[in-house]
């Protein structure tokens, strides 16, 4: 039995995830389900699939837990706070980590589990959007495997030679292309983006996924935090990275090879695709997801990317070739801008416009041999200086 750690067990991904996990009970076990602050969903999940022990983030909501479980036969151990998901993460009987955590917050525990050797199933782009040197060095220094999530990453990954790590150019590719569906904005009249509302933003036309990232994918920003975590997870640069804007979703990613070969990975998009790729790899095993049916599919189609409409894309581009600090300051502005669109306190552009505008503000700094605490400063000092342009633009 393979034991399985599932940070944000309650999102969108540690559903599906634990969907899978539930349909092959001879081969995974769930040993610890984490959430943020949603005691009573992940209350639910712990009577279906009794974990070993359950986190909760806030401990307010470890104290509700614990309440809800009381009367459960065999009920896991509830901790709580960052140390609880850092404890979860490295478990010996853990043997992968589902890393979905949503944003900055997942950094710890996905650190822990490289530190610890896990196999490391990443849908927390943001590790490596902010820490990906420090990330990436874990890994090597203790053996852990890195698996990645998202759709277009694993596509990448399932279209790559296994000796990809010895360098692209070494093995023939001569560049990545990363498909973007365009989100639910991707025609509307630019003008008109202002007036967005954020239950418009969420309405994505073929993914079901939670909130902010939603709001990412309208405004491309998650396809930008995706050439950063493609950078890293491939040990390749922006020059090799093609965005393409590809509606039906069906084609996940491509690789382009110096031979004139293109390989495309192609699916239904439901999340349980790659991480059902990623639990068996290298085996192949049912992930649920309905075949693909080409012949309803009818027709595939891609645009360029406009970056008048989605300047957050232009801007995560313009961080990953600065390096340094620009990424994590990225993130977190973007991740208070869209917070802030969320609560209806700035429109959509400002969005782009909190992140551009936290990026000229903060000094991009050298990363090189910093520790977590310098990185997590960054963070902290983006996030204020974001705040600031946000209440400005209120005001």
């Amino acid at each position: 039995m393979i034991g399985v750690t599932v940070l944000g067990a309650t999102g969108s991904i540690g559903v599906s995830t634990l969907d899978v996990l539930a349909r092959h009970p001879d081969r995974f076990r769930a040993v610890a389900l984490t959430a943020n602050r949603d005691a009573e969903r992940l209350a639910e999940q712990c009577r279906q699939h009794r974990p070993d022990f359950a986190v909760m983030a806030d401990a307010d909501a470890a104290v509700r837990l614990g309440e809800l479980l009381a009367d459960m036969p065999g009920r896991p151990e509830v901790l709580a706070g960052v140390e609880g998901l850092e404890q979860v993460a490295a478990l010996p009987e853990s043997h992968y980590v589902m890393a979905a955590i949503v944003g900055a917050a997942g950094l710890r525990p996905t650190l822990a589990a490289a530190r610890a050797g896990k196999r490391v199933l990443l849908a927390n782009k943001e590790s490596l959007v902010v820490a990906g040197a420090m990330l990436m060095e874990a890994v090597s220094d203790s053996g852990a495997e890195l698996l990645p999530i998202d759709s277009e990453h694993n596509a990448i990954f399932q279209c790559l030679p296994p000796n990809f790590a010895d360098g692209l150019s070494k093995v023939g590719v001569k560049r990545i292309l990363l498909t973007a569906s365009g989100g639910p904005l991707k025609d509307w009249p630019v003008e008109r983006l202002s007036s967005v509302t954020p239950e418009q933003a969420c309405a994505h036309p073929t993914w079901a996924m939670g909130r902010k990232i939603s709001v990412d994918s309208a405004t491309m920003m998650n396809k930008g935090l995706e050439v950063i975590e493609a950078c890293w997870l491939f040990g390749t640069n922006t020059d090799h990275i093609q965005v393409v804007v590809h509606p039906q979703s069906m084609i996940h990613s491509l690789v382009q090879y110096d031979d004139g070969s293109v390989l495309a990975q192609l699916g239904n998009p439901d999340m349980r695709t790659p991480i059902t790729h990623a639990l068996a790899w290298p085996d192949r095993i049912d992930s649920g997801v309905a075949p693909l049916d080409l012949f309803a599919v009818a027709r595939l189609d891609f645009e360029e990317p406009d970056l008048m409409r989605f300047p957050c894309l232009g801007l995560a581009f313009e961080a990953a070739r600065l390096g340094g600090t620009a990424p994590a300051v990225l993130n977190a502005a973007n991740e208070v801008a869209v917070e802030a669109f969320l609560n209806r306190r700035v429109d959509l552009p400002g969005i782009a416009a909190v992140v551009a505008d936290t990026l000229d503000k903060l000094p991009n700094e050298s990363v090189e041999n910093q520790g977590l605490e310098f990185l997590l400063e960054v963070d902290r000092r983006a996030r204020e200086a974001a705040e600031q342009s946000v209440l400005a633009r209120v005001n």
